[in-house]
């Protein structure tokens, strides 16, 4: 089974950190867990649409996801799960919120009522 398909096999952040052999503050993990593995995720999508798992070993493949592990652990641990916005609730939070649309009448569709005596 190649390195790869192993990690398509873990669930839980702890698990990605203890097969690829990668150090980490469980507080750290704790609050970010699945932007780390979001943010891992992205790292490599990048790597294998720019080609670099093409003929690697699986020591090398490796390598190179504990790397984008290191490097997704190491984005949280100077930042915060809000200032990195990967999810869209993070992301919408963010956005300025338009002005609320005032009603608006016309004055020309205005009728005067005539006093009746």
């Amino acid at each position: 089974m190649s390195v790869l398909d192993e990690l398509a096999r873990l669930s839980a952040a702890e698990e990605f950190f203890a097969f690829l052999n990668v150090p980490y503050e469980p507080s750290v993990v704790h609050v970010a867990r699945l932007h780390i593995l979001r943010r891992m995720g992205q790292y490599l999508k990048g790597s294998e649409s720019d080609g670099a798992f093409v003929g690697l070993r699986d020591s090398d493949i490796r390598a190179l996801c504990r790397e984008h592990l290191e490097q997704a652990y190491q984005d949280f641990v100077t930042s915060s799960p809000i200032q990195e916005r990967l999810f869209k609730v993070h992301k919408e939070a963010a956005e300025p919120k338009p002005e609320a649309a005032r009603p608006f009448v016309p004055l020309a569709s205005l009728a005067v009522a005539k006093k009746e005596a």
